[in-house]
């Protein structure tokens, strides 16, 4: 048990504290203790995060989003400037790095918020795995 009550937030709740990275019962201690790395245990709470993982979870709403968000950008730059191709690259190369490096972690802290939620894996797992 841990020394901190779960306060039992709402999903809407747990969704923002997905997004930002916040641990799902407490809302306090950070998902991460590196970049994308889960931690062990929130620092506050003690709650145990190493069975909650997104895997690759993030990866397919980023490359939705962003994929969405830089043809856009592009066909408006393209039809509006027609800058030569070298300089589409020069552009949106550094756009769609940096874009992904800051939505891969809210991303992955919304995946295992929404596990955390729904799918609770502190408990030891039953036979059979349900």
């Amino acid at each position: 048990m841990s020394a901190h009550p779960d306060p039992g937030f709402t999903t809407g709740q747990t969704i923002l504290l997905g997004l930002r990275c916040r641990c799902p019962r407490c809302g306090v201690g950070g998902l991460f203790y590196k970049y994308l790395k889960v931690a062990d245990a929130c620092p506050s709470c003690h709650l145990g995060l190493q069975g909650h993982d997104s895997g690759d979870g993030a990866v397919v709403p980023a490359i939705l989003l962003l994929g969405s968000l830089v043809v856009g950008l592009a066909l408006v730059v393209e039809l509006t400037f027609a800058p030569p191709l070298w300089l589409h690259m020069v552009i949106w190369a550094p756009v769609i790095i940096v874009l992904t490096c800051l939505i891969l972690p809210p991303l992955k802290g919304l995946g295992i918020a929404l596990q955390y939620k729904f799918r609770s894996t502190e408990e030891p797992p039953t036979p059979g795995g349900s």
